[in-house]
C-alpha cells in the first residue's frame, strides 16, 4: 500500500462520461477507488463505469445536472447508498463557449456561470454536507475542483470562461478554509489544467480560427505549445494524475491550493 492508494474509498466525479472527466475517473479506479460517475449523459456514463474495473457492477453512474439542486441532492445520496461512502468529490463538469468580448451573448453567460459556477458551489455545498462529521457519508474527505490555466493567463477569445474558472478559485479556497475552520475533515483543492486534445480541447482551436484570432486550428494550438516551456500540448493522464495526488494521503497536509497542471504556461 502507497500514499496514493485509494482502496476502499469512493470518489463522484462529475462530468466523467468523457474527455478529462473519464480520464479522472480511469485513474482513481486504478488507484483503487470505488467510482460513480455524474452526467448529464447517463447511457455513455454507465458504459465508461461499466468499463473501469473486473467486475460489472463494481463502479457505477447516477444522473446528474450539476446546476440542478435536487439533481446533486438525488447523486450524493444515490453514491452513498450504493457503496456506504463519499471520500473523494470531483467537481470537473464544466462547458467553454469561444466569443470575443465584443460578441458576447448573454444565453452563453448565463450558460457558462451556471454551469461552471453554480455547479461548481452545489458541489462543494452537498459534498462538504455528505462528508463533514454530521453527514451522510461522515468520514471526511477531498474535494477536487476543476478550474483552468485561463484562470491565471489573459489568453484572447475565452473571457467568460476565464472568469468563471478564477471563480473555481475563489470557490475553492474559501471552502477549504470553512471547512478547516469548522472542523469538517474534508481538505478541498483544485487543478488548472492546461490545453489538452480532448473534444473540448479541439473545439477550442477550431472556434480560436473561426472568430478571427488565429488563421488555422493549428495555429491556435502552436500558440499554445509556443507559450509552454514544457513545450507540448497537456495530455489527459497529465491532469488524471494530478487528482489522484490531491485525492490520496500523499496530499495530505495540502488544502485550499490550486495546482498548476500546465507545463508552465501560467507561471
Amino acid at each position: 500500500m502507497t500514499v496514493f492508494d485509494l482502496t476502499g474509498r469512493t470518489a463522484l466525479v462529475t462530468g466523467g462520461a468523457q474527455g478529462l472527466g473519464e480520464g479522472m475517473a480511469r485513474a482513481l479506479a486504478r488507484a483503487g477507488a470505488t467510482v460513480v460517475i455524474g452526467d448529464l449523459q447517463h447511457d455513455l456514463a454507465a458504459t465508461v463505469a461499466g468499463s473501469l474495473g473486473d467486475q460489472p457492477d463494481q463502479h457505477a453512474a447516477v444522473h446528474l445536472d450539476v446546476t440542478d439542486e435536487a439533481s446533486w441532492e438525488a447523486a450524493i445520496a444515490t453514491t452513498v447508498e450504493r457503496t456506504g461512502r463519499l471520500d473523494v468529490l470531483v467537481n470537473n463538469a464544466g462547458v467553454e463557449i469561444t466569443s470575443l468580448i465584443t460578441e458576447i451573448e448573454a444565453a452563453d453567460v448565463r450558460t457558462m456561470l451556471e454551469v461552471n459556477v453554480l455547479g461548481t458551489a452545489l458541489g462543494l455545498k452537498h459534498g462538504l454536507r455528505a462528508m463533514r462529521p454530521d453527514g451522510a457519508a461522515g468520514q471526511g474527505g477531498s474535494i477536487v475542483n476543476i478550474s483552468s490555466v485561463a484562470a491565471t493567463i489573459a489568453f484572447p477569445g475565452i473571457p467568460i470562461y476565464s472568469a468563471t474558472k478564477s471563480a473555481v478559485d475563489r470557490l475553492t479556497r474559501v471552502s477549504a478554509m470553512e471547512a478547516g475552520k469548522l472542523g469538517y475533515g474534508v481538505r478541498v483543492n483544485c487543478v488548472y489544467p492546461g490545453l489538452v486534445p480532448t473534444a473540448m480541447g479541439q473545439g477550442l482551436a477550431v472556434s480560436m480560427a473561426d472568430i478571427g484570432l488565429f488563421e488555422s486550428p493549428d495555429a491556435a494550438v502552436g500558440a499554445v505549445v509556443e507559450q509552454t516551456p514544457l513545450g507540448r500540448l497537456g495530455e489527459v493522464g497529465d491532469m488524471a494524475d494530478a487528482v489522484v495526488f490531491l485525492a490520496s494521503d500523499a496530499s495530505r497536509f495540502v488544502t485550499g491550493t490550486g495546482l498548476s497542471v500546465d507545463g508552465g504556461m501560467g507561471m
